[in-house]
Order: C-alpha cells, then sequence, then structure tokens
C-alpha cells in the first residue's frame, strides 16, 4: 500500500471573531483548542478509522454543546495514517507543530503507535489510543521477562493489552471450546506477532499443542500453500495474530481447502468487514477488549446520539473507547482549567497530561481510569463467535492469570 497524502479535517465549533488559539485567555474570550485524531481513513483497515475518527468528533461536539469546559471549545484534527508507520511519524510532527493540538486519540495499530510515541513525548503531548494492545508501549521491552518500565509519560491507552487479551483467547480456545491443537500463523506486525506470542505461552502452559507455525505479510491474499499445511497438521483450530483484510481470506482459503475448523484471532478481525470478506466464517471467534457495547447501560447514549448524528460509517469495535479516550483529554483540560482559575495557561501540554494520568469518570465503556503505566484499569475482555453472518457474543469476563 502507497502513502497516502496527508489530509486533515477539521471542524470548528465557533468562527467568532473573540475566539482565542490555546494559551490566549485575555478578556473572557472563548478559547480553541485541538484534539487530534490519527486513524486509517482510507485503505483496508478504514473501516475501524472512520469509526474512531467519528467517534471523537461526537465527543468533541457535545462538549461544546454541554459548556463542558466553561470557556474553551474543541475542534478535531484528523489524519490518515493508512496504517503504516510512517505517514504515522509524519503525523506526529504535524499535530506537534500545531500550537492549538492539545492531545491526539489515537493510532489503531501498535506498530503506528512505535513511530509516534517519541515525538508527543518530547512534546508533552497526551496521546491516548482507543485501539493499541501490543503491551511493550506502555510497559517497555522487558515486559514479559517480569521488568516493567514505562517508557513515555505522555500516552495512555483505553484498550487493554495482549498481555490479557491473548491468553484469554487460550484459556477460551483449550478449557471452554476443548481445542487442544493449534496452528499458530501471525503477520510479523508489532500487534500480530505479540498477540500470537502471547496466546503461545497460555495456551501451551496449559497443555495444549501448537502442531504448526507460519508467518504472513500483511498485504498476503494468496494462502493455498499455508492452507494445506494446515489441513494435513491435525490442527483443530487456527490461531492468527493480525487483522481482518487478511484474516478473512485466511480462514477462507482454509475452509475451501478442507480444513473446517474455526479461525480465532484477537480485536483485530471483529469487524463486519471480516465477515463480508469471508462468507464461511460461520464459526470462527475473536475476542475484543472490553464488554461487548450494546450491551453495555453506559452505552445506551452513545449509541443513540451516534445514530441520530447521521454519520454514515459504523462506530465498529473501537468507537465507545474513542469517545471515550477524546472524553479523557476533554476532562484532562477540565481539571487544568479549573486549576488556572478558569483559563488555559500559556503552555498548557504539560498538565493536561499531568491531569489525565489523574482522571476517572464513568463512560460509554464503564470506568476510565489509567494505572502507572498508563494503560487502563479496566482488564475485560469479550469472545464471540461468527453466527447467522454476525458476531454474537459467546463469553465476557476477566483474564485469570
Amino acid at each position: 500500500m502507497s502513502i497516502a497524502v496527508i489530509g486533515a479535517l477539521s471542524l470548528s465549533a465557533c468562527g467568532s471573531r473573540d475566539e482565542k488559539k490555546a494559551g490566549d485567555t485575555a478578556g473572557g474570550a472563548s478559547t480553541t483548542v485541538t484534539i487530534g485524531v490519527d486513524a486509517p481513513l482510507t485503505g483496508d483497515l478504514s473501516a475501524l478509522g472512520l469509526g474512531i475518527k467519528n467517534s471523537v468528533d461526537l465527543a468533541v461536539k457535545q462538549a461544546n454543546e454541554k459548556n463542558e469546559v466553561p470557556g474553551v471549545k474543541f475542534q478535531i484534527k484528523a489524519l490518515d495514517d493508512t496504517a503504516k508507520p510512517a505517514p504515522g511519524q509524519q503525523n506526529a510532527t504535524q499535530l506537534v507543530a500545531d500550537n492549538s493540538v492539545i492531545g491526539v486519540v489515537g493510532p489503531l495499530n501498535s506498530s503506528v503507535a512505535q513511530s509516534m510515541q517519541q515525538i508527543f513525548n518530547d512534546a508533552n503531548l497526551v496521546q491516548i489510543s482507543p485501539a493499541n494492545t501490543g503491551v511493550a508501549l506502555s510497559q517497555g521491552e522487558k515486559w514479559a521477562t517480569g521488568t516493567k518500565a514505562r517508557p513515555f509519560k505522555s500516552y495512555f491507552r483505553t484498550a487493554t493489552t495482549d498481555a490479557v487479551q491473548g491468553p484469554f483467547a487460550a484459556q477460551y480456545l483449550f478449557k471452554d471450546a476443548k481445542k487442544t491443537k493449534v496452528f499458530l500463523i501471525d503477520d510479523q506486525k508489532t500487534y500480530g506477532a505479540g498477540l500470537a506470542a502471547t496466546f503461545k505461552g497460555e495456551y501451551t502452559k496449559l497443555g495444549g499443542t501448537i502442531v504448526g507455525e507460519e508467518h504472513v505479510n500483511p498485504d498476503d491474499r494468496d494462502f493455498s500453500a499455508i492452507a494445506t499445511k494446515v489441513k494435513t497438521s491435525g490442527a483443530d483450530a487456527v490461531y492468527y495474530g493480525g487483522e481482518y483484510p487478511a484474516a478473512g481470506p485466511l480462514s477462507l482459503q482454509l475452509k475451501d481447502a478442507g480444513a473446517n475448523i474455526p479461525l480465532m484471532g484477537g480485536d483485530g478481525i471483529q469487524s463486519g468487514d471480516f465477515i463480508k470478506l469471508n462468507p464461511k466464517s460461520q464459526g470462527d471467534l475473536a475476542t475484543a477488549v472490553g464488554l461487548p457495547v450494546e450491551q453495555l447501560p453506559t452505552a445506551a447514549k452513545f449509541i443513540a446520539d451516534y445514530a441520530a448524528a447521521g454519520y454514515k460509517d459504523k462506530y465498529e469495535t473501537y468507537g465507545g473507547y474513542s469517545y471515550d479516550s477524546a472524553w479523557a483529554i476533554i476532562q484532562g483540560v477540565k481539571a487544568v482549567v479549573a486549576a488556572n482559575g478558569g483559563k488555559l495557561p500559556e503552555k498548557p501540554r504539560e498538565k493536561v497530561v499531568e491531569a489525565v494520568q489523574k482522571i476517572s469518570f464513568d463512560g460509554v465503556t464503564g470506568k476510565v481510569s489509567f494505572d502507572e503505566f498508563g494503560d487502563t484499569t479496566n482488564k475485560q475482555l469479550t469472545v464471540y463467535a461468527v453466527k447467522d453472518a454476525a458476531w454474537a457474543v459467546e463469553k465476557s469476563g476477566t483474564f485469570a492469570g
């Protein structure tokens, strides 16, 4: 996939001549600050990215309607990273250079986050991802050995990590689905490889057997050779670390080759587009962070408001988490303004980072707060299965590690 031209969407809530930019507080006029959004707005993963953007947009509009932060108006600036690290890094530089940007929601991909974190941290610009699950992003590269160290104080996430998600899937496949032989495949990206590794560690600890392993490229669509290997391996399930653009065709080709076994993956495949790509997806499985938004009483208003707003794209897997990410930034700004006599400080970014670390509120997805690593304190997950061309809840809970 080629790097797309970086575009920005800027939605301003007020256009009065009394409007000031971040840091201007004179005369009691409203101050306009920007919440950046980085996500794949085009390309294979755009269904997820557009859901992220729209959900942040909804949060910003509602904050302005409620006058959530007196004297402060919010707008968004959404940039397309095409799910690639290089555009993401360019977007981070662009957002940092815009002095009105007070926080960023995104990205979708853990590999993209790796390219952005240092840039945001150097600028003391808060970043909250609604979707990143790569553990090292918040706990450091040595987390698996028990040595946890937070690399970047400006990085937070409302999605739980693969340290929880992979093992949760392993426990479900082995204990609930009674699948004792798994063929393991990953796409070699930060998210996919990391998820597969945490799944493997827990699955083998439980007594499961990995009967084969393969690595693919995210852009691969011909899996005939792997399908043959899976069929002859004796596997009773496939676990795939990766995202739906490859997972859909992979699962379909497995079934076409006669390997009529479920493919399971993480939140990266739990999209309606996976089912569109795979008419034989019945029985396939996926985990997703948190509890089903549709079943949360706290999410009912978000779902209704999103529909009423008329967005043409679905909020998808990360909509609720994106709204909560934006609202966390808004609450951080609110705390900073309140502590500064009702005005936004001239250089507010670092203070917003400090405020976000301390926030706690009831959001769309439940209680929103962050631990010492910037990770969400919400560790709940859900297993979904494809039934009658739709994702249906199989099991919800927390990882019992």
